[in-house]
């Protein structure tokens, strides 16, 4: 079963105009694995991410056609908030996610702009930092961390709203090959417990174990990798 659905998606980041950055892409991410997504820069993959999340075109503007289901439900006519609770977006760019003064603040930011519960935020957040090893980091400032440090700061942000759905722009690119290594492993636990993973790579050997790729390009090229 796909948990998303893309149908024809095209999109401009102006009305009227012939320069899409996505043309006429269909395609579907089926529950419980992991997707590769590749292509040259400036193809559009972070683009992709941002509608597949639901930030473009609702915080971005632009001319967005064609459709995308989650969980099949149109996406358009689902609140910001309940997208927010579903599908879980990592930037490429740790710096530009991270805003608080402490990584438990961080993780914490989330669910309270959304109003859950104290209660379960601190128990959330508490599960989260425990998961990915990061306890010792709560009380320090993440402008502090290393690149790996940060890089699981923003993936631990995200899955406080334990999301079924974790996109995750470029994960690798600040990081030195001890940071890869942790992001890996987290990517791989999030797989062992059912969850649905698309991540925008330009090495795809850097996931052996996805189960499949789509690459941008002229044509949208489908690889299945074996399940």
């Amino acid at each position: 079963m796909n948990i998303i659905e893309a149908k024809n998606l095209t999109f401009a980041y102006e009305e009227n105009t012939k320069r899409h950055v996505i043309e006429n892409m269909s395609f579907g991410l089926k529950a419980g694995t992991v997707t590769v997504l590749t292509g040259l820069s400036g193809c559009g993959k972070s683009t992709l991410c941002q509608i597949l999340c639901g930030i473009i075109p609702e915080f971005t503007g632009g001319e967005l056609t064609g459709t995308v289901m989650l969980e099949g439900k149109e996406m358009a006519l689902i609140k910001t908030q309940d997208i927010a609770k579903k599908v879980g977006y990592v930037m490429q760019d740790p710096d530009r996610q991270i805003i608080a003064s402490t990584v438990e603040d961080e993780l914490a930011f989330a669910p309270e702009n959304l109003c859950i519960e104290p209660k379960k935020i601190r128990s959330e957040v508490g599960r989260v930092m425990d998961k990915l090893g990061i306890t010792g980091l709560a009380l320090k400032n993440p402008g502090k961390l290393s690149g790996g440090e940060k890089q699981i700061t923003a993936i631990a942000s995200v899955l406080t709203l334990d999301p079924d759905i974790v996109i995750m722009d470029e994960p690798f690119s600040f990081l030195d090959e001890k940071g890869r290594r942790m992001v890996c492993e987290v990517i791989e636990e999030l797989k062992r417990e059912g969850k649905t993973i698309l991540v925008v790579l330009h090495d795809t050997a850097a996931l052996p174990f996805a189960d499949k790729r789509i690459h941008m390009g002229e044509e949208v090229i489908y690889e299945s990798y074996g399940k």
